[in-house]
């Protein structure tokens, strides 16, 4: 059965906050139950694996995992948090003499290269618009609101009966834009507060409170929420639906169906 690995589960900033001492940023740096990376997953099969989103916090996490090549990767968006590693993996690419596979919406891939226009010469940029399989996952993109942030992408992923989506960055969506999310066995849904205070018009990620609606009406079986702030504290019990969990580095989840089930 394949796996699904969160190498990170925080939002931009990550977690602790270089200037920030708060009680979760103080407890991540001590304990480091609260220490998050910038969020990012991996998708691994019986042969291979790829990546989704390559944030500043990747030389890290293929260092905690002892990964030394890296082939294929998938990016929702082009904002930093998404893609501040690539310079990191095509240098790798270079050295370990492969080019990598980038997969990305049609729109993203030139934001991407005006940023680091040398990319190409080690990673091959290709658009997933009309859907792509990788180790047999049938893989869907869609444009999804972010908010004051403009635009993030979500991907749905099939494979032997077996659905999941992530989206790690949205917020107010609409019935378009939620419906290859309808009865997924598993969202993965980022929510940077617990309850964000701040007027929803400078916001751009769900709190976990407008999540709670959402997956009440999308109706996923199990569901993860990711991309987490300093406000949230894995240590408290929140009232959460019965079928969310919170996401951690290092936390596995099965993308199968199970025999009994």
């Amino acid at each position: 059965m394949d796996t699904l690995k969160f190498l990170g589960t925080g939002d931009a900033m990550g977690t602790p906050r270089v200037y920030c001492g708060c009680p979760v940023c103080e407890e991540a740096r001590l304990s480091g139950t609260n220490a998050r990376l910038r969020s990012s997953v991996l998708v691994e099969s019986s042969d291979d694996f790829f990546v989704i989103d390559c944030g500043p916090d990747w030389r890290r996490q293929m260092e905690s995992l002892g990964i030394r090549v890296m082939r294929r990767l998938l990016v929702t968006h082009p904002h930093f948090d998404h893609i501040g590693g690539l310079p990191e993996w095509a240098d790798a690419c270079r050295w370990v003499g492969i080019k990598g596979e980038l997969y990305a919406p049609a729109e993203v891939i030139p934001v991407i290269l005006r940023q680091y226009p040398w990319l190409g010469s080690h990673i091959e940029l290709k658009p997933l618009d009309e859907g792509i399989e990788l180790d047999g996952w049938q893989i869907a993109a869609w444009r999804v609101n972010h908010g004051k942030n403009g635009y993030s992408y979500a991907f749905r992923l099939e494979k032997e009966g077996y659905a999941w989506v992530y989206c790690p960055d949205s917020i107010s969506l609409g019935d378009e834009e939620t419906r290859l999310m309808r009865e997924a066995d598993l969202l993965v849904l980022g929510t940077s507060f617990y309850h964000e205070e701040a007027e929803l018009s400078t916001r751009s990620v769900y709190d976990m409170t407008e999540a709670a609606e959402l997956l009440a009406d999308v109706k996923p079986r199990r569901a993860v929420y990711t991309h987490m702030s300093h406000d949230v504290d894995l240590r408290k019990a929140y009232d959460l639906p019965d079928n969310v969990e919170l996401g951690y580095a290092g936390k596995t989840v099965p993308l199968g169906h199970r025999i009994e089930e």
